[in-house]
């Protein structure tokens, strides 16, 4: 594998806790390049089926992994997903969990249109830990983290924190 010189970022988190208002900032501030895979499937038509029960099309997980592979070996992007547990681990060199109190998401999803079982899922998804827990066992645990991101000025710190981490990065790659 040749070396990267720059970084590839995962920031994942249930729906509704902020990874894409971080990613594109993130993208901003970094030069990174941004890949939101919800607009990386619609565009690629890269889906599998419909999901009734949820509302939502089913993501043909193989051709998105297909898609980006080249890319991610070439390093330097910030993938935004709310699953982690499909990339390969060899692409990622940091993942960040995005958390957020569970009242504060079930208003963010509500907002947004989540009713019923959709809703109730991804609170209790956020309850349990759920994509952090995944994380965790598809990663090196040295490489995941979690950020709270409830508040504007979480946002900021966590921006900070990132930013720093990915300067330091290429410093030592480069």
């Amino acid at each position: 594998m040749k070396m990267r010189k720059r970084p590839n970022i995962l920031l994942t988190g249930t729906p509704g806790v902020g990874k894409t208002t971080l990613g594109k900032e993130l993208a901003q501030q970094t030069g990174l390049t941004y890949v939101n895979i919800g607009d990386l499937a619609q565009e690629g038509q890269l889906y599998d089926g419909y999901d009734d029960e949820y509302q939502c099309p089913i993501l043909d997980e193989d051709r998105v992994v297909d898609e980006l592979d080249e890319k991610m070996e070439e390093g330097g992007m910030i993938v935004d997903y709310h699953g982690c547990d499909l990339f390969p681990e060899r692409w990622f060199h940091i993942i960040f969990v995005l958390r957020t109190d569970n009242t504060q998401l079930y208003t963010r999803l509500e907002s947004r249109g989540y009713t019923g079982k959709k809703l109730q899922d991804n609170v209790q998804c956020e309850i349990f830990q759920t994509i952090y827990e995944e994380a965790m066992e598809a990663y090196s645990k040295e490489i995941v983290h979690q950020l709270p991101s409830n508040t504007p000025e979480e946002l900021e710190s966590n921006l900070e924190q990132i930013v720093q981490w990915t300067e330091q990065w290429m410093k030592d790659h480069n």
